[in-house]
């Protein structure tokens, strides 16, 4: 049997992902375009098939991406073989160059449940960051967390290039101790009524409280701190909203 590895993107959750996700939310997508410069160095960590790394090339941006799963960065240099990107854990990743912009969307921070390395993950993009420069990211928080339930439940089913039906079943279980959202994942390939592949997925997420993070990066070192609620830049005050948007600065 496959290792069932926490959070990685395999073949069958990268099919799924590329067709249900192919493009990047325009109202996200704008708004972390909107901290870009020509003539700066960016880094988007986690960058998947490049939904938002794409249309940052095609605007003539210096982009770089890393990501561990093999399988999403291939579906990327099928869009855009000349894309800069890396194939590493982003806890593991080193490098001697700095950049003047990092962002990291769609929440993809909260896969790292493990604090302590959640903690040194934000250090490295710190020490990644030139003089002025700006890390922006989102994550998760416990307004969004999903009901208990014992039994997988299709959540979502669709059609594959070649006509097969690609399936995902999920369950949820919410950790209050850990704010940590199980949601253990199985994606189904069928060819008519015939199952042609199966593929398990550990699929973790940390949900935020406010001020949670902000002491996190405090303790990184950063100068500025500021937390949205949405992409309108409307300030955070509770966890009354989906996601944390931080906007932070050396």
């Amino acid at each position: 049997m496959d290792e069932v590895k926490q959070n990685y993107y395999g073949s069958l959750c990268s099919d799924m992902y590329e067709i249900l996700h192919k493009q990047a939310p325009q109202d996200e997508l704008n708004f972390y375009l909107s901290y870009a410069e020509k003539g700066k160095k960016i880094l988007e960590p986690l960058c998947g098939s490049g939904r938002f790394l794409i249309p940052f090339l095609e605007r003539g941006f210096d982009i770089y991406g890393i990501d561990l799963s093999k399988e999403m960065l291939d579906k990327l240099i099928q869009k855009a073989p000349n894309a800069q990107i890396i194939q590493s854990d982003i806890a593991n990743y080193t490098v001697q160059e700095n950049f003047d912009y990092i962002f990291i969307p769609s929440g993809s921070i909260s896969l790292f449940t493990d604090m302590r390395m959640c903690k040194s993950i934000l250090q490295k993009m710190k020490n990644l960051l030139t003089v002025g420069g700006k890390i922006v990211f989102a994550v998760d928080t416990v307004f969004g967390r999903r009901d208990n339930d014992n039994m997988y439940k299709v959540c979502a089913s669709v059609k594959t290039t070649e006509g097969y039906e690609l399936i995902l079943k999920m369950k949820n279980h919410y950790d209050e101790d850990s704010q940590t959202q199980f949601s253990p994942s199985v994606y189904e390939l069928y060819n008519g009524t015939e199952l042609l592949k199966s593929e398990n997925m550990d699929f973790q997420t940390h949900l935020y409280r406010y001020g949670e993070m902000e002491e996190y990066l405090r303790k990184c070192g950063f100068k500025s701190i500021v937390t949205y609620s949405n992409y309108q830049k409307e300030l955070a005050n509770n966890d009354e909203c989906e996601m944390f948007i931080y906007e932070c600065s050396v």
